[in-house]
């Protein structure tokens, strides 16, 4: 599925809004359309270069709402198109695209990143 990301290449430069490739959900994982997101200060932590867990390319963006489009295998808790709001957990890939990839677990997190820019 394409999408279009706001992706940091490098710290301390400019995000720049590209196509993304996102793979389908995975076992226990579930694909969710982002409609609303947050950007918060562990966000420009990252961006700054300072975060010692910081990998480049990334998607920032770990406060997010939207819509289930699409389950992977195994999951029976959530179905599509059911609206879900939850906040995302830092440690994980973070996202402003349109679509990001959440394992279900007590909350919605987001999976690590498998976009390709």
């Amino acid at each position: 599925m394409k999408s279009r990301a706001a992706v940091a290449f490098a710290p301390g430069k400019p995000l720049e809004i590209v196509e993304i490739d996102v793979a389908p959900p995975k076992k226990g994982e579930v694909l969710i359309k982002v409609t609303h997101t947050g950007v918060c200060h562990t966000d420009a932590f990252t961006l700054s270069g300072d975060d010692p867990e910081g990998v480049f390319p990334v998607v920032l963006g770990h406060e997010g709402a939207g819509v289930v489009v699409e389950v992977g295998e195994g999951v029976t808790s959530v179905q599509t198109w059911r609206p879900c709001d939850p906040a995302l957990h830092r440690g994980s890939a973070a996202s402003v695209s349109s679509v990001v990839l959440a394992k279900l677990t007590s909350v919605l997190r987001f999976a690590k990143p498998r976009v390709k820019a």
